[in-house]
């Protein structure tokens, strides 16, 4: 038996996923998409809350992923690592004292490890406004612009993750929704304050980024085309050192690496669409796989399937 839900709950769903792009459209309201780094079967979760003007959660993947994320317009996102864990906003590593944030429609890009947890907090930017104004703090949210990392008071973060746990799995003990609002707005302006500065990249990172930028625009102006290391020099006017540490310290993974993976994903976007009525070698051949042999090799280390299972799993829930 189900007990009676008071019309003052929250809206709680629970989703999970078998497929790292499935998940990534698993979140309300959210643009993303998701590629698999590490090899094995994926697993996601979401546990989300839904209050007026907010959205809570807590989402759990099993593999490391490059994540393409683009908030909720007119909003505000700050993420928080449940735990200490090796993971980038737009190329910045995060440390334990530190949270995520960004605003609403900008593009971003988080690389998460494996075994990731993090909680998310949503709240549009007028909600968030006037609850500053009726506590009489001051918020500037033009600084949010250029700051994807605040860093917070290592008990602050604590505190916050403490509550976000009560709210998302356990209800907070049966509060009502406008009590979970108003404990979700204090953490808020908590971790917003003015006091909490970005902490500043280092002079080399615009470098590194902009040459990350263009094989990434280069892989997808020419999907098919193969490049090799030297290659990518070229393209970037950089050396062989300069682009894989330009790499490892903006995505934590090799050139090479972002190539493969970049492309098998994409493959596998292609065979998951129902409609997809391509060949799979052909497919394969669009994002520069041309030996079948090796390519269903490599798709199954990643993935942890061959490319004739996700092909019979999209047509059957077609």
């Amino acid at each position: 038996m189900h007990s009676p839900i008071s019309p003052d709950a929250p809206g709680r769903s629970t989703r999970e996923a078998q497929d790292a792009d499935e998940h990534a459209h698993n979140l309300t309201n959210w643009q993303q998409e998701y590629d698999q780094l590490s090899a094995g079967r994926f697993y996601g979760r979401i546990d989300e809350v839904a209050l007026e003007g907010f959205q809570l959660f807590k989402e759990h993947t099993n593999r490391s992923l490059r994540q393409q994320c683009n908030v909720w317009k007119d909003s505000v996102w700050l993420g928080i690592p449940a735990q200490t864990a090796d993971c980038r906003i737009n190329g910045l590593q995060v440390d334990s004292n530190q949270l995520m944030c960004r605003p609403g429609e900008r593009d971003f890009e988080l690389m998460t490890p494996d075994a990731f947890d993090i909680y998310g907090i949503v709240v549009k930017q007028d909600v968030l406004l006037r609850a500053a104004e009726r506590e009489g703090r001051a918020l500037n949210l033009a600084n949010l612009e250029s700051a994807p990392r605040l860093t917070v008071e290592q008990h602050k973060l604590d505190q916050v993750r403490f509550l976000l746990e009560r709210v998302v799995n356990h209800g907070a003990n049966g509060l009502n929704k406008q009590l979970q609002q108003d404990l979700a707005t204090t953490a808020l302006l908590t971790l917003l304050g003015e006091e909490h500065l970005s902490a500043e990249a280092a002079p080399s990172y615009d470098h590194r980024k902009r040459v990350v930028e263009q094989v990434k625009a280069q892989l997808a102006a020419n999907p098919q085309m193969a490049v090799s290391i030297t290659e990518l020099c070229e393209l970037t006017h950089v050396s062989r050192r300069t682009l894989q540490y330009s790499f490892e310290s903006i995505l934590g993974i090799s050139p090479l690496q972002f190539l493969r993976t970049a492309r098998l994903n994409q493959v596998r976007r292609a065979l998951s669409d129902p409609q997809h009525d391509a060949p799979v070698a052909i497919t394969a051949a669009n994002w520069g796989f041309w030996h079948p042999g090796q390519f269903a090799k490599d798709y199954k280390a990643l993935f942890g399937e061959n490319p004739s299972e996700t092909v019979r799993r999209a047509q059957a829930a077609d």
